[in-house]
């Protein structure tokens, strides 16, 4: 038991390190590609280290923080796919450091619609 314990303060102060740094990445990145990127899976990692500790820590409700975890875990990248394309979609520029943009060609006429948003 004692090392269940150990174990939960452990990955919640990973979680919490995790979190800590995800937020750090949103202040610091250029452009809404790049912090989505830092913001998602930082805190992708830190919540699920988080809330997987508290349920090693609480054991009555190990069940509970499974499922939070489950949730997050499918919600939290399906949320930021859904922003970055909107991103795209709205034309919002990539900076100047970080641009490669392959997708021009092949996803955005000139006009500014999505051809192939169809096929989505």
């Amino acid at each position: 038991m004692i090392i269940i314990n150990t174990l939960g303060y452990i990955l919640i102060f990973l979680g919490t390190l995790f979190l800590f740094l995800g937020a750090l990445g949103l202040l610091r990145m250029p452009d809404v590609y790049n912090r989505l990127q830092a913001g998602t899976k930082a805190t992708t990692l830190g919540a699920l280290s988080t809330i997987i500790g508290v349920g090693m820590v609480e054991t009555d409700w190990f069940l509970k923080t499974l499922i939070i975890a489950i949730f997050i875990l499918m919600t939290n990248p399906i949320g930021s796919h859904a922003i970055a394309r909107a991103a795209r979609l709205s034309r919002i520029a990539v900076d100047k450091i970080t641009a490669q943009d392959k997708y021009q060609e092949n996803y955005l006429n000139k006009k500014g619609s999505d051809q192939n948003a169809s096929n989505f």
